[in-house]
């Protein structure tokens, strides 16, 4: 049965109030391909002769009739196949962050010991919040914005919260795969060239050192072909001073954001049907790759030193606050609920589709994947550290994309068959990053196009271009000089705290005022079982909990932004605290909106804005007295 025919099944039934339902097919109505069907295909009830009466009962016999109201809006687009959904979330969920920020926050914090606190955060609370969302955007079939006014009204800010988080993370997260693009394209040659000293953007004290070069001293002044290629080549933020002058925009770097952005419009622009198929290759290919990098890498001498110093647990680490902060802000940030994104994807599936299988798998299917990473990272780490005869924690100093870019790229280069190792691995890199903006920027325009069905709906491929402009304008900046700054900035304080805060009053909003009761009674008629004791003490007490966790932690220990040799002055701060504001003064602001534009006494605005419009497939029913 597909997906279009069971959700005309949902839509089209006439419920007699003695509890029989009459179903399409039934003797009783017409199928819609015959006469007395409408033209989309949903049925239209026969009259019954006045001699026979309705359902057998005498003629002038008073009875219900509760009748379902069938809408002849445009049926809801939903996905071609289950497995175009999974790949699509799974692909979202897994990205660059589990390559390069999950091996590096597991060794810093204990090794193997970091996997508890781990597990424990992703099992309390990454997963219950990966699962209502999910239910909640099956079952309300709508983006982030429209969802509020069937779980409470006067929430809504936070879906326009939601859609300007997606908007930050755009600016700057397109512009690492732009970098990736760049050594993407410098890979197609014999000798790569971040292996050499003697390019035009070398220094003095470039040096290439491994074991081989016998007559080679490192010194701490020194510096690898691969970190002059990335800070000098790539990124050029040697010609900018700070923050507060981030120079002229790189045309290489902007040609390739250009490229990226191409790739992404015409992926979602026809909405779930295209970018359903392209995940079969985004999502898939990264983990060929990964298989491909992991043989590789445990192949080369010293491996065995990068999986000891990642997994040899460190159990005194698990005294400290930071390690429970940093594991629950990993799996937070891994699984990543509050981004719109699984509302929107769950939105097109079928009514009945068990979402509860779907969150148990992809949080699985994401969490190995950030733990075979760590072998991936950390096998070639320890073949770094063999090669150069020093420790695997002076190899690895280097979080984030230097970790990719410079550490990984060097260990690349100085294997056999460098060029095709760099090919597949920039790939991979690009790959990683493509399905995750899919996916942010369709949470996007889901959420705009129910909330403005009228106005959007029609212009789809306008609005997805409009929308990509505006992403690749405001990423100008991370394209200058001094562009890697502005990344950090918006990695930091942009997007971080909002969008965890904005989770925090949504977990609120769904367990306190919409209720965890009627939520369970909503998941119960979609799945035919409610979600049992567990998970509603989670999304009741112990998500809030963990959320606010992070949030306290994040204000209390402010984290310490520095970039290469350049620390962020004190102004920085202020305005990142005020670039992350900016998104969620939409809460607050939307209340008070709310609350003056309703009609009214104060105390029947604020019931009308607590108080849900009736959702799902069983919303529009009305109740009649038929003879």
């Amino acid at each position: 049965m597909s997906c279009w025919e069971e959700s005309s099944q949902e839509n089209g039934r006439l419920m007699l109030a003695d509890g029989g339902v009459t179903e399409k097919g039934d003797p009783k109505v017409n199928s819609g391909g015959g006469s007395g069907g409408v033209s989309n295909g949903y049925p239209t009830s026969t009259a019954p002769s006045p001699k026979e009466g309705a359902g057998g009962v005498p003629a002038g016999a008073l009875r219900t009739l509760v009748v379902q109201q069938t809408s002849l809006d445009q049926p809801r687009e939903t996905w071609s196949k289950k497995m175009d959904f999974l790949l699509s979330v799974i692909g979202y969920a897994v990205d660059l962050g589990n390559v390069w920020r999950f091996p590096y926050i597991c060794y810093q914090n204990g090794g193997g010991a970091f996997l508890l606190p781990y597990m424990l955060m992703a099992v309390f609370g990454g997963v219950p919040l990966f699962y209502m969302e999910l239910a909640l955007g099956q079952f309300h079939r709508s983006g982030c914005i429209s969802i509020w006014k069937h779980i409470c009204p006067i929430f809504k800010g936070i879906g326009f919260a939601i859609c300007i988080i997606a908007l930050y993370i755009a600016f700057y997260y397109n512009t690492i795969m732009a970098w990736a693009l760049y050594y993407l394209l410098a890979s197609f040659r014999p000798t790569l060239p971040w292996t050499t000293c003697s390019n035009p953007w070398n220094t003095v004290n470039c040096l290439r050192y491994l074991s081989t070069d016998s007559n080679v001293t490192w010194t701490n002044t020194s510096t690898s072909p691969a970190e002059e290629f990335y800070t000098r080549q790539v990124l050029q933020v040697h010609l900018s001073p700070g923050l507060h002058q981030l120079g002229s925009v790189s045309w290489q770097l902007a040609l390739c954001l250009l490229f990226i952005f191409t790739i992404v419009y015409f992926s979602i622009w026809k909405g779930v049907k295209t970018s359903g198929k392209v995940v079969w290759v985004t999502a898939t290919f990264p983990y060929l790759v990964l298989l491909v990098l992991l043989v590789r890498g445990a192949t080369l001498p010293g491996a065995w030193r990068g999986v000891v110093f990642y997994l040899k647990p460190d159990w005194g680490k698990l005294l400290s606050t930071t390690v429970w902060i940093d594991a629950a802000a990993q799996i937070f940030f891994s699984l990543g609920p509050g981004f719109g994104v699984l509302l929107a994807f769950a939105s097109y599936n079928p009514f009945h589709n068990n979402c509860y299988k779907d969150a148990l798998l992809t949080s699985s299917v994401n969490c190995l994947t950030s733990f075979l990473s760590g072998f991936v990272i950390f096998t070639v780490l320890g073949y770094m550290a063999e090669m150069r005869k020093i420790g695997v924690e002076t190899v690895a100093k280097d979080a984030g994309p230097s970790l990719l870019f410079i550490i990984y790229a060097e260990a690349i280069a100085n294997m056999p068959a460098a060029t095709f190792f760099a090919i597949i691995f920039f790939l991979m890199i690009i790959m990683l990053g493509l399905d995750s903006t899919f996916a942010g920027l369709e949470g996007v325009i889901t959420a705009m196009l129910d909330e403005f069905p009228q106005l959007l709906s029609r212009r789809r491929e306008w609005f997805v271009l409009g929308l990509v402009c505006v992403c690749y304008l405001g990423a100008l900046s991370t394209l200058t000089y001094g562009g890697a700054f502005v990344v950090k900035l918006f990695e930091e304080y942009a997007t971080g705290p909002a969008v965890i805060t904005v989770v925090f009053l949504e977990v609120i909003a769904v367990s306190w005022f919409y209720g965890t009761s009627r939520f369970c009674a909503d998941v119960h008629m979609m799945l035919g079982f409610s979600p049992g004791l567990f998970w509603r003490v989670c999304w009741v007490a112990i998500c809030p909990i963990f959320l606010l966790f992070i949030i306290v932690s994040f204000l209390a220990f402010p984290p310490e932004v520095k970039l290469f040799d350049y620390v962020y002055p004190p102004w920085t701060t202020v305005l990142g605290y005020c670039i992350g504001v900016s998104s969620f003064i939409c809460v607050p602001a939307y209340m008070v909106y709310h609350l003056l534009t309703a009609k009214g006494t104060f105390k029947q605005r604020l019931l009308k804005g607590i108080t849900p419009v009736p959702s799902g497939p069983h919303s529009d029913i009305i109740i009649t007295h038929a003879v």
